[in-house]
């Protein structure tokens, strides 16, 4: 049986998730770094903040948890329809979806490659992370000449 919470102890849970400096944009930034690749962390000059901003090459990264950005949304929403407090967390994980996307919209408008990761492959898969925006990088370099 899963272990139950009180609301007191959810909400303790809920105020240490951290948006910046996250495990998992931490891994992401450790490998660019060791491969000499330089960027910038939650750069507020962009909408959306992204986690990890290349600037020479105008690439954003967004580090995306699984849950708050509901990655397999039709199989996480029926589950969300049965737990407690369902309308808020389906209402929140929904706008976070919709903002997540019109941000998209408008840094590739503004000529910016967006790139998202969610957490589980940057913790179990993080070359291919790397080799994605390596990728990403070369083109970028390409297109230049």
């Amino acid at each position: 049986m899963a272990d139950v919470l009180t609301p007191e102890q959810r909400r303790k849970n809920m105020q240490h998730i951290k948006g910046k400096d996250t495990k998992i944009e931490v891994i992401l930034r450790r490998e660019l770094w060791k491969r000499g690749y330089r960027y910038r962390k939650n750069y507020d000059k962009l909408p959306g903040h992204p986690d990890i901003v290349i600037t020479k090459y105008k690439i954003v990264i967004f580090c995306d948890g699984e849950f708050f950005h509901g990655k397999d949304w039709e199989v996480l929403r029926p589950r969300l329809e049965k737990s407690n407090n369902s309308e808020f967390w389906i209402s929140k994980i929904s706008r976070n979806r919709e903002r997540d996307n019109e941000i998209n919209k408008r840094l590739l408008f503004e000529g910016w490659t967006v790139i998202r990761f969610w957490g589980t492959d940057i913790k179990k898969k993080p070359e291919e992370c790397i080799r994605v925006i390596e990728e990403v990088i070369f083109d970028a370099k390409v297109g230049r000449d």
